[in-house]
């Protein structure tokens, strides 16, 4: 994957902007009151989970070697290309929920009607228009940030530095080598 969505933990309020974002972008109703009069109101693909006194949003991660591609019987789960997002074909899908097991994070959901899977297609047409994904966008906080992964490993680089620069400035050296 080229860009990936990353959670900044601390800076989440859980205000749910991300999931009414989310459920409105994957909607065919233009308004949110349209979206909650219909027979089967639109559903987010990105969850908020507590943690301590923040939410952690999490979606689908995309993975690299992703575990419900492989298990998917009918071949309903797969990328585009290498740097595309994981996609379900509802046309496929068989709603046999093989993937909802395997997915190490647990946001594959079974469709109201039971016949499919849902899951975060990272907003694929937003993304391919050049915008950001939907729950990105409608974070008011920046807990939600959709970058390259190269940047994103550089930003992890320099956090480590500073916090052991932090460490060796504060007398905290570490174990004493013999």
């Amino acid at each position: 994957m080229g860009k990936v969505i990353l959670v900044h933990e601390r800076r989440c309020l859980a205000c749910k902007s991300c999931t009414i974002a989310c459920a409105m972008a994957h909607s065919e109703a233009e308004t949110l009151v349209e979206a909650l009069a219909a027979d089967s109101p639109p559903r987010a693909r990105v969850h908020v989970e507590p943690l301590a006194d923040h939410g952690v949003p999490l979606q689908c991660r995309h993975c690299d070697d992703a575990p419900c591609v492989a298990i998917c019987p009918t071949g309903a789960l797969g990328r585009t290309g290498p740097e595309q997002p994981v996609l379900l074909d509802k046309t496929l899908c068989i709603g046999c929920g093989f993937c909802l097991v395997a997915c190490p994070f647990g946001v594959i959901e079974r469709a109201p009607d039971g016949k499919a899977m849902i899951k975060c297609d990272l907003c694929f047409e937003r993304t391919r228009a050049g915008q950001e994904p939907a729950c990105v966008a409608a974070c008011p906080t920046g807990a939600l940030e959709f970058v390259e992964i190269d940047e994103a490993l550089r930003r992890r680089r320099r956090q480590a530095v500073r916090r052991l620069a932090e460490s060796l400035a504060g007398g905290n050296e570490g174990p004493e080598q013999s």
